[in-house]
């Protein structure tokens, strides 16, 4: 059952990324890197997601002073992918021109992105390098998730410009709000997300301790 919610997870926050992505008026620093990336150098969203997860992995990796989480790569390659077949499907159907019809695009994609992002982080199965690096801080300075997601927002700010990503007032409102939506989202989640999860670990026990008594 873990792996499903760390599937679902994954798929709404690609959605939510591409929401953004096509409201046209920013995304988050990060995804406007990947886009800035993909507009400048060639190659899709989803291959540049991949690319920095690597840079990132290694990152983490020297903060912590432990192995390289490579299993953070699974979850970067289905995100990568995820995000391309998101993006060529709603390209297709959703193309806002008014002003009022963007921000609401934009709106639904920033509620995605926390709420996919809460959901998979708690399966606490390889977390995107970008969401590993948010715990990492966090843990190493001891300041909230709030905190600790608008710095890491701030340095890929600065990056995504130096690229010619896709920097608007989207841009700022995921800088201001996307911390203190994924805050909102993480108890929510877990209230929802971890009985389920003793539920299934409780029934399989329960399947094996038959199994063996049979």
């Amino acid at each position: 059952m873990k792996y499903v919610f760390y599937v679902i997870g994954i798929l709404i926050l690609t959605l939510g990324i591409s929401f953004t992505i096509l409201s046209d008026i920013g995304t988050t620093p990060f995804d406007a890197l990947l886009v800035g990336l993909s507009i400048n150098i060639g190659l899709t969203v989803g291959s540049w997601e991949i690319i920095l997860a690597i840079i990132l992995i290694c990152c983490n990796s020297f903060l912590k002073r432990k192995r390289p989480e490579f299993l953070g790569l699974l979850t970067a390659f289905i995100t990568g992918i995820g995000l391309d077949m998101w993006l060529f499907l709603l390209h297709f159907l959703i193309t806002p021109e008014l002003w009022y019809s963007k921000l609401i695009c934009f709106g639904i994609g920033l509620i995605l992105i926390g709420l996919g992002t809460a959901t998979y982080l708690h399966t606490n199965f390889a977390p995107i390098p970008v969401d590993r690096l948010t715990l990492v801080i966090q843990e190493l300075s001891k300041i909230s998730i709030f905190f600790s997601r608008t710095i890491i927002y701030l340095v890929f700010l600065i990056m995504a410009v130096i690229f010619n990503g896709p920097i608007g007032i989207g841009t700022l409102l995921t800088v201001c709000l996307g911390g203190g939506i994924l805050s909102y989202f993480m108890p929510l989640t877990k209230k929802v997300i971890d009985p389920i999860l003793r539920h299934s670990s409780t029934s399989r026990d329960f399947d094996n301790d038959k199994n063996h008594s049979l």
